[in-house]
């Protein structure tokens, strides 16, 4: 199926033209080389912790489907549905949970703002206290995804085979492109663990967080999940990282410089088992 996430978020930043123009003149520079966009309410803590939020959810949307279109649906494998669903509901009920409290507190927010910003307040720049939550919204939709062949429209049977050959196409290109893209999720996962692997004896030691080994087990689950094409490299590159990685700590990688070698070897080995990706 085909997953869309569509986040909007109030900036909270308006170019203020007389700024921007006094600023011109000031450095004795042409018209519009310099501008100024003002922070409406300065450092407002609830604002920006919606921002973070907000780049947390994509960032976790991105990681869990593959790209499908340029409009913006993403391909979700129907193994990943479950998972992806609940957590992205989650991270909704926490987004409107968030934006209510911000929305409660704003009106004391903007007059907090007149002192925060001096004289670059202008009370027209901001929405009134019944149209800021419009400003906010997190919206996630599922279409089914046609198996190529599976083609239907009302039109004469020479132009249905024209048009069928295009989605076909078009089809195997997209889903390329899916398969693609997790194949190099995995390359940089599995290049950055033996990057920081990468020292023994008299050598200065990498330091890397416990997420180095889950990152590379994140990505056995998604090239197991996100193999819908039934690729038989994919399936058996998920099987190699999850033999590689059985009984593999962090501590046990920082602690004991054999272990780490030969970890290492056995990461190194998977890279080169990976397909070309022309990167």
């Amino acid at each position: 199926m085909l997953g869309e996430l569509k986040i909007s978020c109030w900036t909270g930043r308006k170019k203020d033209k007389s700024a921007s123009a006094s600023v011109t003149s000031q450095n004795c520079a042409d018209n519009g080389t310099a501008s100024v966009n003002k922070k409406l309410l300065g450092n407002c803590d609830e604002l920006t912790a919606i921002q973070k939020f907000v780049a947390n959810a994509r960032n976790i949307h991105y990681s869990m489907t593959m790209p499908w279109s340029d409009l913006g649906m993403r391909l979700l494998p129907t193994a990943q549905y479950f998972k992806y669903h609940q957590q992205m509901t989650e991270l909704q009920s926490e987004f409107e949970r968030m934006v209510d409290t911000f929305c409660n507190n704003y009106t004391w927010e903007v007059s907090r703002a007149q002192a925060r910003i001096g004289s670059l307040f202008r009370a027209d720049d901001y929405p009134s206290e019944w149209s800021i939550r419009e400003k906010f919204a997190f919206n996630i939709s599922y279409i089914p995804l046609p198996e190529a062949g599976d083609f239907r429209v009302d039109v004469g049977n020479e132009q249905r085979d024209v048009l069928e050959s295009h989605y076909n196409d078009y089809y195997r290109k997209q889903l390329g492109s899916a398969m693609q893209d997790v194949w190099e999720r995995t390359y940089k996962a599995l290049s950055n663990m033996s990057e920081r692997l990468d020292y023994g004896g008299d050598d200065k030691k990498k330091v890397f967080r416990d997420s180095l080994v889950d990152n590379v087990l994140d990505m056995v689950e998604l090239l197991n999940v996100c193999n819908v094409s039934g690729d038989s490299q994919m399936a058996e590159m998920a099987r190699k990282l999850d033999d590689t990685l059985r009984g593999v700590t962090p501590d046990g990688l920082r602690n004991n410089e054999g272990f780490r070698a030969e970890t290492k070897r056995a990461v190194d080995d998977a890279i080169k088992s990976l397909p070309s990706l022309g990167m």
